[in-house]
């Protein structure tokens, strides 16, 4: 077995195949496909394509999310993303098929360059953190730095608080990171990847989320052009972990 390059990208295009590219300079990035509303075809059975990315500190459980959403998997034996992973699931909601490619971003500061050329196409951002560290929860702070640098400025955005399931080793309340999702009007969530709690929900909150803006794009509403100021009530939709 050949030891992977330090410049690699891992993606996996499907459960059996994992390609291994080189990649030295932005400009040799491979191109997020263009996203947005279409009609279904034979070719692609999907209403929306949604391009979500999994942000936040290395070992805080983005990869374990991943599988555990995409193919209700999950593992400890997980090496440390190199560059950028991504995996394919379509779901429905409101009748409409909804296919999501989501990119999980290697936490590393050596790949930070990288990983930030793909904010922009994205239409969902996942912030994670681990409940059992700190410095990743205080580092969402400069995750979000980077959203606002390098992500378009509509993009959606959700605090997710993982491995809610060890309890007795938690250094971060729920409530602070309630309080922080609180502060940037965004949802929160706690998730367990490894006992499957919150997954499917933090998933499709975020997806419909942008389903609703996309559609509310392409047909506004009378009278749209209003400026509304959120009181963040309705941005706080997330679920306390179970076991948390």
């Amino acid at each position: 077995q050949k030891p992977a390059a330090r410049s690699a990208f891992v993606f996996n295009f499907a459960a059996s195949e994992i390609h291994f590219l080189n990649v030295k300079t932005s400009a040799s990035l491979p191109k997020i496909p263009d996203s947005g509303t279409m009609p279904p075809t034979q070719n692609q059975p999907y209403d929306h394509l949604f391009k979500l990315l999994l942000i936040g500190d290395s070992g805080v459980g983005k990869s374990c999310l991943l599988l555990r959403f995409s193919d209700d998997q999950f593992t400890t034996n997980f090496i440390t993303t190199i560059g950028i992973d991504f995996k394919i699931r379509t779901i429905e909601l409101d009748g409409k098929r909804i296919k999501l490619q989501i990119w999980d971003t290697a936490g590393q500061e050596r790949f930070r360059t990288i990983t930030t050329a793909y904010y922009r196409g994205a239409q969902g951002i996942l912030l994670v953190y681990d409940i059992t560290d700190e410095k990743s929860f205080n580092n969402i702070r400069n995750w979000v730095r980077n959203i606002d640098q390098h992500a378009s400025e509509n993009v959606n955005k959700i605090l997710i608080g993982n491995k809610c399931d060890m309890a007795d080793k938690r250094v971060v309340d729920t409530a602070r990171g309630q309080a922080l999702a609180n502060e940037y009007r965004i949802r929160f969530f706690e998730t367990s990847a490894k006992s499957n709690i919150n997954v499917e929900e933090a998933f499709f909150s975020i997806a419909r989320d942008i389903k609703a803006r996309v559609e509310e794009r392409k047909d506004p509403k009378p009278g749209q052009g209003t400026v509304v100021v959120a009181d963040g009530k309705n941005n706080q939709g997330g679920k306390k972990c179970a076991c948390g």
